[in-house]
């Protein structure tokens, strides 16, 4: 399952329009709006990217809609599946343990202040 924002831009004089549509919606649904600045607040929900972006272009397409972009996305299955690549790994790096491999040569740069970079 995959769930997405989406931000639709319209002309002021159409947000109630809009607000209304969406909220009878089957694609999508309404969360809010801020009339003055003619924004609307929806989230569409498909089984995979491909649904998604279904609903995203039938609102692109509805008259009133100026824009609609999608803002933000999870999408179960490839959290699954980066959570999965996660846990297979050893937490300490193979270098680590690599008796062969001095500490004088291992470079570290997790500090940012220090990061010399080369500029």
């Amino acid at each position: 399952m995959n769930v997405s924002s989406i931000v639709v831009q319209a002309l002021q004089t159409n947000i109630d329009a809009l607000v209304e549509t969406f909220k009878n919606s089957e694609i999508c649904e309404y969360h809010l709006h801020d009339k003055a600045k003619g924004k609307i607040i929806i989230t569409i929900e498909g089984k995979d990217v491909g649904e998604e972006i279904e609903k995203l272009v039938k609102i692109q397409e509805m008259p009133l809609v100026m824009a609609a972009d999608m803002m933000m996305t999870y999408q179960e299955d490839s959290l699954d599946e980066e959570i999965k690549i996660l846990n297979a790994q050893d937490p300490v790096p193979t270098m680590l343990n690599d008796d062969t491999i001095e500490a004088r040569d291992i470079v570290y740069n997790g500090d940012l202040k220090k990061k010399d970079f080369g500029f």
